[in-house]
């Protein structure tokens, strides 16, 4: 089916030919093309690129020109948008729609890009750039605002950095680690029960229900912990994996999932809080919640229709954004990741609450305090290691 074609790939889906390791042309295969292009060649037809070459297919599929819209396209659509409310009606709802037919090309071919992360740094830093050569120069902005949000645009990149540091990948030294630390908690466990025949049959039944919950993965054969995934776009397991984040360009995981909480956090205060100074600015006798609907004279000039059109290119950005917060604060709430969730309505095991929000799985919930407490205390295991590796050392 086309809708098929366009969906991003399912967590922990079957291997095809082109994932498995003693298939040797595996790397050149796209397997929905390769059937198509076997089947003409059985019907004796004609390809569909007609006299396209093939090493002009080959560049166009793997040269990077995710940095070249961002850069150029966006300005230049956000200044046409500025000359009539029709043309900004048209591009800010066409822009998302590119963006996300841009998402699901991607996800089909299952690669990384850097369109989504530098779309959102450059817009970040756009938005700054006309808030202090447009809206500043109107005197309506105090020091103390705009130093209110030159903080919150360098805590948001603070933040961000923080996040890009890694989702905590499973490696090898991860089970090992694991398989020590069942032998010390058994021989703990013998030598404050005192008696042999105890601890046997503890020794017995406990490890089972312990390494029962490792898995092995069908792509890395690593042993990985419990919640841990195995992401198609960066290749490797992540632990407690939560989803693969487009806007940063990397997985979510157990290791930076509090980060990229605090930085959606950060980024839509500081956002709100901006886009409130510029209405006020354009809008000064309008209220703030009618103003980006309603605003008399404001394309009488250039700056002030450009201003106002980046506000609500702003405002659809932090509309979006502000769902996926809601979203992942749920999950939280309910102790389920987004790759859970999609592994739950796939296998019809979970239940959908709020609306459809969130996915209630019963698994690892234990109550919104203790689930809140367990996701603000979690650690990522491979820093533990480390630790422990260098105080040996």
């Amino acid at each position: 089916m086309k809708w098929e074609k366009l969906k991003p790939p399912e967590p922990d889906d079957p291997m095809c030919c082109c994932e498995c390791d003693i298939y040797q042309y595996g790397c050149c295969c796209d397997c929905e093309d390769l059937d198509e292009a076997f089947s003409r060649w059985l019907k004796d037809k004609p390809s569909k690129s007609g006299c396209q070459s093939p090493v002009f297919g080959a560049l166009m599929q793997n040269l990077e020109i995710s940095l070249i819209p961002a850069l150029l396209l966006l300005p230049l659509l956000l200044r046409v948008a500025a000359l009539h409310y029709l043309l900004g009606i048209i591009i800010l709802t066409a822009l998302p729609g590119l963006v996300l037919w841009y998402y699901y090309a991607t996800h089909r071919k299952k690669r990384r890009t850097l369109f989504f992360l530098t779309l959102a740094l450059y817009s970040l830093a756009h938005m700054y750039y006309l808030f202090i050569t447009e809206i500043l120069p109107r005197g309506d902005v105090s020091q103390l605002q705009l130093f209110t949000v030159t903080t919150g645009m360098i805590l948001t990149i603070l933040s961000l950095i923080n996040t890009k540091r890694g989702p905590g990948f499973v490696t090898a030294a991860l089970h090992e680690a694991h398989s020590r630390d069942q032998e010390a908690e058994k021989k703990d466990s013998e030598h404050l029960n005192g008696s042999v025949q105890s601890a046997a049959s503890s020794s017995e039944s406990k490890p089972q229900t312990l390494t029962a919950k490792w898995s092995r993965c069908p792509v890395c054969k690593l042993m990985r912990p419990p919640r841990a995934g195995h992401c198609r776009t960066c290749g490797s397991c992540v632990q407690r994996l939560d989803h693969h984040c487009i806007w940063i360009n990397s997985c979510v995981g157990q290791a930076n999932h509090r980060s990229f909480l605090l930085t959606l956090c950060v980024f839509l205060l500081t956002s709100v809080y901006g886009i409130s100074l510029v209405l006020c600015s354009l809008c000064p006798r309008q209220y703030l919640m009618t103003a980006l609907l309603y605003c008399p004279g404001v394309y009488s000039q250039s700056s002030t229709a450009l201003c106002f059109t980046c506000a609500w290119y702003s405002s659809i950005v932090t509309g979006g954004l502000l769902y996926l917060l809601v979203t992942q604060v749920l999950n939280i709430s309910f102790n389920v990741t987004e790759r859970e969730a999609q592994l739950a309505l796939r296998n019809k095991t979970g239940q959908s609450r709020l609306w459809g929000l969130v996915v209630d799985t019963g698994e690892f919930s234990r109550g919104f305090y203790q689930n809140w407490v367990e996701f603000l205390t979690m650690t990522d295991a491979s820093v533990s290691l480390r630790s422990s590796l260098t105080d040996l050392v």
